[in-house]
């Protein structure tokens, strides 16, 4: 039942992952170590808690703690190739080109920022829900949204109001 459950939650923890790595090879890693933690420590989830959440902060804590052990290196840029956003209809180079865009403007923001913006616009999560998962107030994660999309607007100038993994990529000019 947990195993079916932790399953189903791979596709949003491969997405998080990417977000925060920057990097295919090392979010598979992220992924892994956030699934074994999981099975390890599965008696630790609250039953009224939203197991998402509470893989997402495993994660994020994950990526934390190994990124604070690791020194600085080159990233690279291939995380362009397989993106995991879907556009609404075929997309046509324009399109793509935009989204790539975007991508590697989100790429380019600080971790925290990141963070933020993929569990809210990407994975959907309520204010609450992110604010919880990354262990800050609310209004630091609305500080932290803030100062991402202005970013985001500078760097691409537009609005991005939420990248979905569903049928649409919202967008406002």
């Amino acid at each position: 039942m947990f195993g079916d459950k932790l399953v189903q939650e791979i596709p949003h923890l491969r997405r998080f992952a990417r977000s925060l790595t920057r990097d295919k090879d090392e979010a598979d890693d992220l992924l892994q170590a956030t699934l074994e933690r999981a099975l390890a420590k599965k008696h630790m989830l609250r039953k009224p808690g939203s197991l998402r959440s509470w893989l997402f902060r495993i994660m994020y804590n994950s990526h934390i703690n190994t990124r604070q052990k690791a020194s600085a290196r080159e990233i690279p840029m291939d995380f362009l190739e397989d993106s995991p956003l879907v556009v609404s209809a075929i997309a046509n180079q324009e399109q793509q080109m935009e989204v790539n865009d975007i991508l590697a403007a989100l790429y380019q923001l600080p971790i925290e920022q990141r963070a933020a913006i993929s569990l809210t616009a990407i994975e959907g999560l309520s204010y609450r829900e992110a604010s919880k998962v990354l262990k800050i107030p609310q209004g630091t994660l609305m500080s932290r949204l803030f100062r991402g999309r202005q970013a985001l607007r500078r760097t691409t100038g537009e609005d991005i109001v939420a990248l979905r993994t569903g049928p649409t990529l919202f967008r406002v000019k």
